[in-house]
């Protein structure tokens, strides 16, 4: 088996910092053959708030991920989130000099690469160009420009940026950790592909990720990503409302929210009670569940009061046939499908990441390592896409580039940001490493 043929995906979150090891089985599924999950400790809101305990988190979760796959571990593909990430749609022009010669790859590239030279924010840098539809000559609404005819080529954009610093630090910590980053993907874009169908993303439909420090929104429509967004909120902000109003410590809250938590107040009895031990011989402390479930049910109805707002102002709230799929460690919540469909009106499901995945590891099926799974999906994919393009056909050639692809190269561009920061923190810190 070559190293090639196995990924990792590194999920630096809030709450916890994941590493999975995966590969391709000949079914095309994906085989998970490590995991290493530790605390996190360094990451406030997604963003990495101290360096030195971020990259002993980093450390502890790969050397765990190491251990159980027993393969060595260099090359990480990392998700990135946080509140510093914004979207915006734009439309990029292209004229060509001649009718006669079809449009090829290396236009549509073009588009793409004069896109990465917008103007932005001091300190704001383009993570990610998606096109979404092309328009030859004024004809509107195609996928695939290619091969056909025309001398004025556009394509509407959506487009994804973040803080230089946060993306710099994140890799930093990597780096630090003794690891190279291969890439950087948004956290969202990566869960949608664990947890969501190409029929849901066809449909339309909101993948909501509920994770501890931000909640991620993406929308997809006829396949296409259409919104993204991150809700400065998540499953932190729950726990610190349960401290605060049953006057516990933050341990207790959590393990309070875990096993006796509910979206819905409604659905606890009022009889029903749970004690807690007193600190330092002090009396233990009784919790009516119906307090605790009223406690949760007022954040999380402020949370999707946010993610309904997102939809809405997407424009295609009333095109998403698919609903409303829930994932990430929020998912885990009782009842809160209910109260996601209760105020949005739309169907709601939990997204479980267990649909690309082979049997083995039962502990990754949770909603919590969609990201990681994601990532490792996505990696596979982008690792080497002209091997498997020419495996998947009767003949040598390789097929005419697909939509997909085109979009996949859209993310990973030669001579991108990415690309260029990841040489520059490489060279910032082999003197560290060494």
């Amino acid at each position: 088996m070559k190293n090639s043929d196995i990924v990792v995906g590194l999920d630096i979150g809030t709450t916890k910092i994941v590493a999975l090891v995966g590969r391709k089985n000949e079914f095309g599924k994906i085989e998970i053959l490590g995991l290493g999950k530790t605390e996190s400790v360094g990451v406030s809101r997604g963003v990495v708030s101290n360096i030195e305990k971020t990259v002993q988190s980093i450390k502890v979760a790969v050397e765990e991920a190491q251990s159980k796959s027993g393969i060595t571990i260099n090359e990480v593909h990392v998700g990135i989130a946080g509140q510093h990430i914004k979207s915006l749609q734009h439309r990029g022009i292209r004229m060509r000099n001649s009718l006669e010669e079809e449009i090829s790859q290396k236009d549509v590239d073009a588009l793409i690469e004069d896109m990465y030279k917008l103007a932005m924010l001091p300190g704001e840098e383009i993570i990610h160009v998606l096109p979404q539809e092309y328009i030859v000559d004024n004809e509107m609404g195609i996928k695939d420009p290619i091969g056909m005819a025309g001398k004025r080529l556009e394509a509407n954009f959506h487009i994804i940026t973040g803080q230089v610093a946060a993306i710099h630090n994140l890799i930093k910590c990597v780096t630090k950790a003794g690891l190279t980053t291969k890439e950087v993907m948004l956290e969202p874009l990566a869960s949608a592909d664990a947890v969501l169908s190409n029929e849901e993303k066809e449909a339309g439909v909101v993948l909501v990720d509920v994770g501890g420090g931000t909640t991620d929104i993406a929308i997809f429509h006829e396949g296409i990503i259409r919104h993204t967004a991150v809700i400065p909120f998540g499953g932190n902000v729950i726990t610190e409302d349960i401290k605060e109003g049953c006057t516990i410590i933050k341990n207790q809250a959590e393990l309070l929210k875990i096993k006796f938590g509910s979206a819905l107040a409604s659905e606890n009895l009022d009889n029903e009670i749970v004690s807690i031990p007193g600190l330092r011989g002090r009396e233990p402390k009784e919790i009516s569940l119906k307090n605790l479930a009223s406690i949760i049910e007022a954040r999380m109805e402020e949370i999707i009061e946010h993610i309904y707002y997102e939809i809405k102002n997407s424009g295609y709230e009333k095109k998403l046939i698919a609903g409303i799929v829930i994932t990430g460690g929020g998912a885990q919540l009782k009842h809160i499908t209910q109260l996601m469909e209760y105020i949005t009106g739309m169907d709601a499901r939990v997204g479980y990441p267990n649909e690309h995945l082979s049997k083995g590891l039962e502990d990754v099926t949770s909603p919590m390592y969609a990201t990681g799974v994601g990532l490792v999906i996505r990696g596979l994919a982008t690792s080497n896409p002209v091997e498997e393009a020419i495996d998947t056909t009767t003949n040598d050639a390789p097929p005419a580039p697909t939509h997909t692809e085109i979009k996949d190269h859209s993310v990973k561009k030669k001579g991108s940001f990415f690309d260029n920061l990841l040489n520059k923190a490489k060279g910032i810190f082999d003197e560290d490493i060494q």
